[in-house]
């Protein structure tokens, strides 16, 4: 299966210039000579260099790597038909659909685009975290940064002590309770050869806790409708949450919030402040580099 580049690149072309920049959450500025998002934005989007899309766009460079392809479909909000078409042209078999996708909906991320003022995720039903909002990452740290099974949160609530600190102490046994009950539920109606089933295997051998908890068969547990986050600067912050659940990929949005007036809706807005002030810090810190 070879690229396709002349093909590649005007796909890629178009559906750069069919996206305005509120689609994919970017303020609109009044002058812009062409309709549709820059080629340096289409970029920065997909996670590279300018200088990369731009050759893709013009037929030069290198066949694109099965993640960059990945990266781009991502970026570019594409559907699912359009991702699959975007890996053929590329000169990929086209990925398989289904619920260990970690391909975000177009439709869930124009929603997700529009929360740049609250803390939010992107979820898979393993607890792996694949979008968050700036002030999500301010409440909780950059949780995309993991790599295998420590992408799932309920995997490092078992190998990592440190993941703990985010909750308050006194929830941390019907955590505990909560993530295996959930990756039991997954297990079972993904089979034996899924990535829950994986997860729980190695888990298994790693923490007796894990395993006095697998053992009980507990299923049927769900989130509480208020979550207690340990901040390092903030302390304690109480937070409703509200899921939107994507049926198709099996991914879930959620969303924190806190009641107007209260200690933890002050505590947000002095989280934003928190989080614009580490992100102008690495900024310049990347510009001294």
């Amino acid at each position: 299966m070879g690229i396709d580049r002349r093909g590649l690149a005007d796909f890629l072309r178009r559906r750069r210039e069919a996206l305005q920049p509120e689609d994919v959450g970017l303020p609109q500025t009044a002058r812009r000579r062409t309709s549709g998002l820059r080629r340096e934005e289409a970029a920065a989007l997909s996670h590279m260099s300018t200088d990369y899309f731009a050759r893709l766009e013009q037929e030069r460079g290198p066949q694109p790597s099965v993640q960059m392809i990945a990266a781009i479909a991502q970026g570019l909000r594409l559907s699912l038909i359009e991702r699959e078409h975007l890996f053929l042209l590329a000169g990929h078999p086209a990925p398989s659909r289904g619920v260990e996708s970690d391909f975000v909906s177009p439709g869930m991320l124009r929603i997700f685009d529009r929360l740049s003022d609250t803390p939010a995720e992107v979820v898979t039903e393993l607890g792996e975290t694949l979008r968050q909002t700036p002030l999500g990452i301010a409440l909780v740290g950059d949780l995309t940064r993991f790599r295998g099974p420590a992408r799932s949160i309920g995997y490092r609530w078992f190998t990592d002590p440190e993941s703990r600190r985010l909750y308050a102490e006194e929830d941390h046994p019907f955590l505990s309770r909560l993530w295996v009950s959930g990756l039991r539920e997954v297990a079972a109606r993904r089979g034996p050869g899924s990535r829950a089933a994986g997860y729980a295997d190695a888990l298994l051998p790693r923490s007796a806790e894990f395993r006095a908890l697998w053992e009980r068969h507990e299923v049927g547990l769900r989130p509480r409708g208020t979550k207690r986050f340990v901040h390092p600067e903030l302390g304690v912050i109480e937070l409703d949450c509200q899921t939107l659940v994507d049926p198709e990929q099996s991914h879930s949005l959620l969303v924190y919030t806190a009641a107007p007036g209260g200690e933890s809706h002050e505590k947000l807005r002095l989280l934003s402040v928190i989080g614009a002030q580490r992100f102008a810090d690495s900024a310049a810190e990347a510009a001294d580099r």
